[in-house]
């Protein structure tokens, strides 16, 4: 009984130490969502670039909201 007892009173002792601060976790997150953010942000108006795709797409499609004519909407 007295090995677990010293097993356990070596093991409270001596935590998992994280290999760097607290803060530096926070700071990894933030970069990554801020990185993320930006390629999300790189994609706006990407419909726009190609006017004449955009102009073909609604000359085929319905703009007054009637039924699909490709007969996806059933």
């Amino acid at each position: 009984m007295s090995v677990l007892v010293s097993v356990l009173a070596v093991a409270v002792d001596h935590p998992n130490e994280l290999p760097f601060p607290p803060i530096v976790f926070g700071l990894i997150a933030a970069v990554v969502f801020v990185a993320l953010g930006l390629v999300t942000w790189s994609y706006r108006d990407v419909a726009n670039r190609h006017p004449h795709k955009s102009a073909r797409f609604a000359a085929t499609h319905d703009v007054h909201g009637h039924a699909d004519r490709t007969g996806a909407d059933h």
